[in-house]
Formats: structure tokens, sequence, C-alpha cells
């Protein structure tokens, strides 16, 4: 059965989508449904129908879900930016855990998970210490501001955000009032003219303090000092800076950031971290939920104090620094040349000396570390003892992963902000080598449809295996000291460098190692043989894989 545009419809809702939109099925068609949440009972009227599935609108409730409550914002339907905020918090939790563990099993192709339960919120409220108000004009010339409404450049006007903290109300009451009475005209998308674009807020849960920068379609602001003399009244108020953004486009900050008052950063804690945030850091929003979100990754990072670790995308070295604390020593990679350097200063305030950081991308830094190491030191390879990371929603890139698994390191703690590009990351770390031991999701981001995810990861090595095939003619003593069948070794071998040797020339490499060997080995079949000698490069991998199974 298909269905047509502006047909209406009943519809039950069963499920939900990654978007937080309801999904059900009339007589076998499916349909998605915004603002619909499992369990409603809904006429809906299609907007878009496909062969076999379509999109339509919420008409009416005909039977509300048992899971449906009143969202406490007024403006939560129009606005979209809290696709959840209909559904019961409870229900929320298991929208997600489901949505994870329905990622890893139909893109990971992982048919048992590890899941552990689901870190949420007593207050899942006022958590956010970041938000970026742009500003416009209604239809009338009227100053707003607010949030884009869903797929719209439309502001939806809302000074108090329910997922924001309470101050920024009264600093944007004080912003466009400022713009108001000295004439400062904002930004017009469509003309490319006007001044004020965006105002960003950032909040210090532990320290309190404040910092607001203003975005411009320029280099300086009209009757600067009394918005400064405006803003500096409020309580906590530490930084106010300048961002000028020229250019046409959808990029909020611009590169050039100027301190108009106070300093150009604020401080806050994770733990008993601190750190310096400036207006371009990366910093997680939620900071009461990022502080169980980087517990659970040290605790599935296994530290006792003589580990080495690496965290790719470490942006201003949040989680770097939370290992610091545990592991002999931390590299961190990022592509942000400002966030590195506020990773070496917050490495520097907190009088962490074992944390090292690198600028550049991760896809690059670490393949070149182990190319280059191997040079330095032949015959052996760079390894690490746990590798975290934190990407960005896009993921891990495949050259990436295959330099993590070659590195052996023991443990793998994937932090993601998106659970389909984990389980696709996940399938080739199995495919390399590593099993998934746990999983867990942290709700870092209430009311939204966002969920971090963080998965421990164990590299299997020979003696993990239970069941045992031994197949004797591979066997070339019976002495204690073997640790590795033949076959192990040219796999690790071809695994690590691509080179593939054979038996003879391991039983070579091993003799001249000390190992026992056993006499009829490969016993030439005339008289005067000429047997081929092992090359110095198959020579070297093989010493190494003796020395990853302990044998040398």
């Amino acid at each position: 059965m298909s269905y047509q545009k502006n047909d209406v419809l009943t519809v039950k809702i069963e499920d939900m989508g990654h978007d937080g939109e309801g999904i059900g099925k009339c007589e076998g068609y499916t349909l998605f449904v915004k603002d619909t949440v499992i369990g409603d009972l809904a006429e809906v009227k299609v907007i878009k129908a496909k062969k076999n599935y379509g999109y339509a609108r919420l008409m009416r409730l005909i039977e509300p879900s048992a899971h449906r409550v009143e969202p406490v914002c007024p403006v939560a339907r129009p606005c979209g930016g809290c696709q959840l905020q209909m559904l019961d918090y409870a229900e929320q939790l298991r929208f997600k855990e489901k949505k994870i563990a329905g990622n890893l099993q139909r893109i990971g192709g992982m048919t048992e998970i590890p899941m552990e339960p689901i870190v949420g919120m007593e207050n899942p409220f006022r958590y956010r210490n970041k938000a970026q108000f742009p500003i416009g004009q209604d239809r009338n010339g009227k100053l707003i501001t607010g949030f884009y409404a869903g797929r719209t450049h439309q502001i939806m006007e809302n000074r108090n955000c329910y997922l924001g903290v309470e101050q920024n109300e009264e600093i944007l009451n004080r912003i466009l009032a400022w713009m108001e009475e000295n004439g400062v005209p904002a930004y017009n998308e469509e003309t490319g003219k006007g001044l004020v674009r965006h105002v960003l807020i950032r909040f210090g849960f532990m320290t309190k303090e404040i910092m607001v920068c203003l975005v411009v379609n320029g280099k300086k602001l009209p009757a600067e000092e009394k918005l400064i003399k405006s803003l500096t009244e409020l309580e906590g108020m530490t930084s106010i800076t300048l961002s000028a953004n020229r250019e046409r486009t959808n990029v909020i900050m611009g590169k050039e950031i100027r301190c108009l008052w106070g300093q150009g950063y604020i401080t806050d804690y994770i733990g008993t971290v601190k750190y310096r945030i400036s207006p371009l850091s990366f910093y997680q929003v939620n900071p009461a939920q990022t502080e169980k979100l980087y517990g659970l990754a040290l605790e599935y990072a296994g530290l006792t104090g003589n580990e080495t670790v690496w965290d790719l995308y470490c942006g201003i070295g949040t989680i770097s620094l939370f290992l610091a604390q545990k592991a002999q020593k931390v590299y961190g990679v990022e592509i942000v040349p400002e966030a590195i350097a506020d990773a070496k200063n917050n490495a520097k305030i907190n009088e962490i000396e074992n944390a090292e950081f690198f600028v550049g991308k991760s896809e690059e830094i670490l393949p070149a570390y182990y190319e280059q190491y191997a040079k330095d030191h032949p015959g052996e390879h760079a390894h690490a003892d746990v590798i975290v990371v934190d990407p960005p929603r896009k993921g891990c890139e495949e050259n990436l992963l295959h330099t993590m698994a070659s590195m052996q390191p023991d443990r793998i703690v994937y932090v993601s902000c998106d659970s389909a590009t984990l389980a696709r990351d996940v399938k080739v770390l199995g495919e390399l080598g590593y099993e998934v031991k746990k999983v867990r999701g942290v709700d870092q981001f209430p009311m939204t449809c966002h969920v971090e995810t963080v998965v421990l990861l164990s590299q299997q090595k020979p003696d993990d295996t239970i069941e045992i095939d031994l197949d004797l003619d591979e066997l070339d003593a019976t002495s204690a000291e073997l640790k590795a069948t033949y076959q192990e070794i040219k796999d690790y071998v071809l695994k690590e460098f691509g080179l593939k040797v054979s038996n003879l020339y391991i039983s070579q490499v091993k003799r001249k190692c000390g190992i026992e060997v056993g006499e009829n080995y490969n016993l030439p079949k005339t008289e005067n043989p000429k047997v081929p000698q092992c090359p110095k490069e198959k020579e070297d991998a093989i010493k190494a894989a003796l020395k990853y199974f302990a044998m040398i």
C-alpha cells in the first residue's frame, strides 16, 4: 500500500528515529512523523510520499502516549532544539540506549553487546555552559534573539532557554537594550549589512565566571563603554570579547578575537583539573556529565601509572589531563593550534608535566610517528599501552584505525558523539583484532537526540584463545620457552610489516636467537642443498615477532 501527499491518516507510533521523529506504519507503509513519541495514536497529514515510506505532519493526537509529558519550554515544538522534551526523561534514556545498541548491531555487525546502564542526569535542565544566540529583527523591525527554528535560519525568539543557565536571559536583555538605545543594527544575512551577528555566552559552573563574546560584521562597536558598563554590573562577569566576522558564511565565529574588558578567557574545573577556556575553545557543554564521561573513560583505560597513552582529537586537553593523573606519559593530538596552546597552558596551570601535545590531524600525526619510529628503531614498532579517541561526528579515518591497531595497545577507549560512525569504526577495529568489552552511554545532551558513548576494546592475543587445535608437524620443539606457533609468527609479520615469511626463515632466525629448533626440521632432500638465507628485512621482522611473543 502506498499513499500520496495530503492524505490524512491515523497512525500508531511504534518507534522513534535518530532525529527524534516518531515512526509508525499504515498497512505496511512507514511514516516518519515529527513531534510524536512512542505510544502516540495520531492523526497525520502526508507531506512527502515515497514508494515505501513517507513523511507526515502531526495534525492532532487522538490518544497521547503514556510516556508523553508537557514540555517545560513554551516554544519547544517550533524551536526544534529540544527534539525530545515531550518525552518522559526515563523513556528518553531508554530511547538513547536502544539507539546505541541498534547502530552497533546494524552497522557494527555485533550480535552480543556488553551494554552497561546509561548514565543519566538527576536534573536534565539548565546544564549547558555555552550558548550561541543569533541576533536579528522580526517583521516589524524589532530586535530579537533566540535560536534558529529547525532546518531554517528563521530566528525563534527566546531569551530563556531551559537548557542554558539562567544568567543568559539577563545578559541578552542588556545587550539588546544597549543596541536599541544606541542604534546598533543587527546583521542581515540576506543583505550582508548590519553589525551584531551573534552573542556567545560561556559560564563556569564551578567558578561562576562569565564570558560574553559579541560576533560582529566589523572591527569595533559604537558606544562600546556603555555596553561594558552594563555587562560588568553582573556578578561573575570575567571576560568581554569581540569576534570580527565579515564573511558571508554560516560559520559563527570569526578568526580575530579582541578583548574589550577583563581577560580573554574564563576558567572552570572538571573534577580537580582546572581548564582555561577561550572563545574558540572546544569544551564539553555539560560539565556535570563531562566529569562522569571522563571518569568512565579513565576507568575503561585501566591505568596503573606505568602506561603510555595517546589521546587523539584532544581539544584543549580535557581528557588528556584527566588521564595524565594516572598514566606515566600522555601524548595529545589536535588539529586546532589555538586548542593545543590552551592544552599546554592547562597542563602548566595544573602542574602536569607528563603530558605532551602535537598540532595536526590525528590521521596524519600518528601514522607519521609510527613510520618514523620504525625507521629510527629497525625491527621494532611504536607502541602505546592505551589509545583514547574522541573524534568529531564523522568518526575516525580508516588509516588511523589501522595505525592504532599496529601500535598494539592493550586497550582502546573510544568516546563518541555519534553511535553510527562509532559502530562503523568498531567493526574495522574488530577486523584488526580488537574486541568490544564494554559499552556505556552518557546522556550529555538531555532533551535532545544526541548521546555520548564510551566503548572499551581490548586486544585479542594468542593466549586469549580457549580452544586450541595444534598441528604437531608445525611444532619444532617441546621446550617450555615455546610461546607461539609458526603460523602466529607468520600472521604477525604479515600484519605488522606486510612481509610473507616461510617456516625455514623463522627457524633460521630462531637458531640465531638461541631458541631450540628440532634437528630434522625442514631437512633438505639433496646431499648438497642450496638453502636460501633469510633476508635482513625479514629477519628484523621475525625478531620483532619473537619479542612480541616474549620468546626473546
